[in-house]
């Protein structure tokens, strides 16, 4: 006489597949360099409608680190000029992830 609840199996927090697919791309600029040299940072461009929860949660699985806290920026995109016509760039989502001590992610490693 077992009870439906205590044969459940411990759901996931997240769904793995939408976790691979939250962080777009590192972003790579002097800034971002600086940020992460003093504050132990990484940026990510992540997904629009993405969670600070959700971004932490990728980070830790894709790059098996600890990580202390997310913030998250949304950047609006930039009206630009095609010829005689008028276009804008997409908003974007922007995620400054910091890092645990000691804990660091390398982009420029080959392996």
């Amino acid at each position: 006489m077992s009870t439906a609840a205590s044969t459940a199996v411990a759901k996931p927090k997240h769904d793995e597949g939408r976790l691979a697919q939250i962080l777009v791309a590192p972003i790579v600029s002097e800034k971002a360099t600086r940020v992460g040299e003093k504050h132990n940072q990484v940026l990510f461009k992540v997904l629009r409608n993405a969670t600070k929860p959700e971004i932490k949660a990728a980070v830790e699985l894709m790059f098996k680190t600890k990580v202390e806290g997310v913030t998250v920026s949304r950047v609006k995109g930039k009206q630009k000029r095609f010829g005689r016509m008028m276009g804008r760039r997409n908003n974007w989502k922007k995620a400054y992830v910091r890092l645990a001590e000691g804990q660091e992610i390398n982009f420029a490693a080959t392996e």
